[in-house]
């Protein structure tokens, strides 16, 4: 079965593709978008630009766009599928006109503008990591602009059960290790949310449960199997392996300017 198949059913229930509540993208979005002066009856002589590399169905993107008449974006993504869905959801919440998607490899797009904020939020495999996911924030972004990027971290150190689940000790590091690589790659976190327990627990039973249920509701699809064993295996390597190890820090972060570093 399809990867891209998989996840995209996956996420039917929770089309935030990381272990974040609708309360904490919401305070991310307010905070993220502060220093793009995006406020009720704020006076601004330009839109607001935002950038979702990886965007998957937009689900970030639509919640920037609601009751932010002065923001437009552009999201990518390389399953032209979910990008077919997510205009479709778009068009039918009347942000159409403000919102661009491509069907495209996030790290080989390129913008004719630089962006007010630059977001990748449990994306950054589509670039090799964390650094080089900054990397092409840094590209992207207007001078004073915003990136908010989520990406995981070890809460403690992998146990076999951990590793057992498909991780590597030296995919992630530490939370300060973590933060310490931004801080060094010329960043400074002006705010950050790590996801709660509750947080991750939500997002993996909504995982599990979304993929489960869609194989049981459709018994006859060629697929239906594969689904609900992807399901079990996922669910057995959440709960003997990586919860309460895994971490997920989301941060708002701005450049340091070179005289401050």
């Amino acid at each position: 079965m399809d990867r891209r198949r998989i996840s995209a059913l996956a996420h039917a229930d929770h089309p935030i593709a990381a272990p974040l509540s609708d309360t904490s993208v919401a305070h991310l979005l307010d905070r993220a978008l502060r220093d793009g002066a995006v406020q009720d009856g704020a006076e601004r002589d330009r839109d607001v630009r935002i950038l979702d590399l990886g965007c998957g169905e937009a689900a970030w993107l639509v919640r920037a766009l609601e009751g932010r008449p002065g923001v437009r974006a552009h999201g990518v993504d390389l399953d032209a599928g979910t990008i077919a869905g997510a205009r479709d959801e778009i068009a039918a919440r009347g942000l159409g006109d403000r919102v661009t998607l491509h069907a495209q490899d996030a790290s080989e797009f390129v913008a004719d503008e630089p962006f007010d904020l630059v977001l990748c939020v449990g994306a950054t495999h589509a670039f090799g990591g964390l650094l080089p996911t900054l990397e092409a924030a840094r590209r992207h972004l207007a001078p004073g602009g915003t990136a908010l990027i989520g990406d995981a971290f070890w809460e403690r150190e992998p146990d076999q059960g951990t590793l057992d689940a498909g991780f590597a000790a030296d995919d992630y590091a530490d939370l300060g290790a973590t933060v310490d690589r931004i801080v060094a790659d010329g960043w400074t976190p002006v705010y950050g949310h790590i996801s709660t327990t509750e947080e991750w627990d939500e997002y993996e039973w909504s995982w599990t449960g979304s993929l489960s249920r869609w194989s049981l509701d459709h018994p006859d699809d060629p697929d239906s199997g594969e689904a609900l064993k992807a399901a079990a295996e996922h669910r057995s390597g959440w709960l003997h392996g990586y919860r309460r190890t895994l971490g997920f820090v989301t941060l708002v972060l701005r450049r340091t300017p070179d005289h401050l570093r």
